[in-house]
């Protein structure tokens, strides 16, 4: 079979669809301090660094707030509503299943924080993810290639053999500028087309080695 060496998922939105958990917090935060907010404000965050979504919120929800302390405080709504549960996407964990048994080792490349991640990784099984970069991790966030980069020097691979699996044009520009093929499910906001760009409507019903056959050189 032709798989590929690595697959590197995004989280929000693609393996799990947590955006309406960050949204109502963003809400909640605006309801708070008397800001003001709206869905249209609250997609533009899709798929970015964390510390540049609470710049954004700073600017445009006007709360007295530091960036760093936004971030923690919306870490602290989202991470409540993981606990209670996870949403996962239709078809991704049975897709993670399907590329354990078949050896294709998976990385989880977010820019979520370390502390929102764990309540979801532990829903799954042990080294379901051999190798996981959170956003705290890295010094260049999506949309730029660093954390792609360095998910697959992590795995010892090649990003040009890789599938990345992204639901964002931020998510899609980085996974591109690194050289990965990049699946795009869309989710909640529309990604442009792309050189390295295959669009899917859904993850159900995906193989490892239809995977391995997406693949462009």
């Amino acid at each position: 079979m032709r798989l590929p060496a690595a697959v590197l998922w995004d989280m929000d939105g693609t393996l799990v669809d947590t955006e309406p958990y960050w949204i109502d917090t963003e809400h909640a935060l605006a309801e708070e301090y008397g800001g003001t907010w709206s869905t249209a404000h609250a997609m533009n965050l899709v798929g970015n660094s964390l510390i540049d979504s609470a710049h954004y919120i700073k600017e445009h929800m006007g709360v007295p707030l530091a960036p760093e302390a936004i971030v923690e405080r919306l870490l602290d709504g989202v991470v409540a509503r993981v606990e209670d549960e996870v949403p996962w996407r239709p078809g991704a964990r049975d897709l993670l299943v399907a590329l354990g048994e078949a050896e294709v080792r998976c990385a989880l490349v977010t820019m979520s924080y370390e502390r929102f991640v764990a309540p979801i990784l532990a829903q799954l099984p042990p080294e379901t993810f051999r190798v996981i970069v959170t956003g705290d991790q890295v010094e260049f966030g999506k949309p730029h290639p660093e954390p792609y980069l360095s998910a697959a020097a992590a795995l010892g691979v090649r990003p040009s053999d890789c599938v990345a699996i992204e639901d964002s044009n931020t998510g899609a520009k980085s996974a591109e500028a690194a050289g990965c093929t990049v699946l795009v499910v869309e989710n909640h906001v529309p990604v442009l087309d792309g050189p390295r760009r295959i669009f899917r409507d859904s993850l159900q019903g995906l193989t490892p080695q239809d995977l391995g056959d997406l693949r462009i050189p």
